[in-house]
């Protein structure tokens, strides 16, 4: 039976995943295989290269740097998280990302896309840290409306998060059957209807998928929470997430707020850490 950890988006809230990949580090936790969506793919790569505390660190150093991440990223490239410095520039030159460890892990990794020509999610399996490669993690992690889409072999890709946001029961059918997923919202949490479909149906005319998409994207996570606790419940599923909501903006680079959520992930993954053992060994 392979086991699997399964990683939700939501922008700077994966300040908290960050938090719990470094406590499983830490106690050398390991996995069969891992599925990320875009932020959650973002900060779990380093899971598989081993790297404790990059996400927090490089996301503290580059706070201020309006080449990262904020209004100045987007209105001189089009992108929020700016696409050439934060994907081809970080990972290479100012926080060096060990892709030859990311190579030889056997743990297979990963990501979650969105064709948005289709409505479609597309499952890319990410074995090699180069800069094609690394044009999938943007595509994953390219939230719409504030991102230009991604194209890669004739597919136009926007944030997996828009049609798979807890890919769990995909890891499923890829064979992963005993998961551990990591969500960033609160128990008992369910997502409503944004108030934002219509003005991201305008800034996204030219790919009209895209405002229907985000019409309905709640009724579509929300029935993935009841699927995930459902899965809870028969027992080949652990939970892992925050004891209240998290005080963090997906695009807020706040370090105090940064550590705190990154803090939260790594005690509350603590306190369960038998429990997360527990689990995985017993297959």
């Amino acid at each position: 039976m392979k086991t699997g950890l399964v990683l939700e988006g939501g922008g700077l809230r994966g300040m908290f995943t960050s938090g719990v990949i470094d406590a499983l580090l830490e106690a050398d936790v390991r996995f069969d295989g891992m599925i990320g969506v875009s932020a959650g793919a973002l900060f779990g790569c380093n899971f598989k290269s081993r790297q404790k505390g990059r996400a927090l660190r490089y996301n503290i150093q580059l706070k201020k740097d309006p080449r990262y991440m904020g209004l100045r990223s987007l209105l001189k490239t089009g992108d929020i998280v700016g696409a050439e410095f934060s994907y081809h520039v970080v990972p290479f030159e100012i926080d060096v990302f060990d892709g030859d460890t990311f190579r030889n892990n056997p743990m297979d990794f990963w990501l979650v896309a969105t064709d948005i020509m289709t409505g479609k999610p597309v499952y890319h399996q990410m074995q090699e840290f180069t800069h094609e490669e690394l044009e999938w993690m943007r595509a994953s992690a390219s939230m719409p409306a504030v991102s230009r889409p991604v194209e890669i072999d004739g597919q136009v890709l926007l944030d997996g998060g828009m049609v798979d946001a807890i890919p769990l029961k995909a890891f499923q059918q890829k064979g992963y059957e005993r998961n551990i997923v990591v969500l960033t919202q609160p128990a008992g949490y369910y997502k409503k209807k944004t108030k934002l479909a219509w003005i991201i149906k305008r800034l996204t005319k030219k790919y009209p998928l895209v405002g229907e998409i985000m019409a309905h994207r709640h009724e579509m996570y929300n029935r993935e929470l009841e699927y995930i606790t459902q899965q809870e419940k028969e027992g080949n599923t652990l939970l892992i997430y925050p004891d209240t909501p998290l005080n963090i903006g997906r695009t807020e680079l706040n370090e105090k707020k940064m550590r705190s959520v990154h803090r939260q992930g790594y005690d509350i993954a603590q306190s369960m850490m038998q429990q997360i053992k527990d689990f995985v060994s017993f297959c």
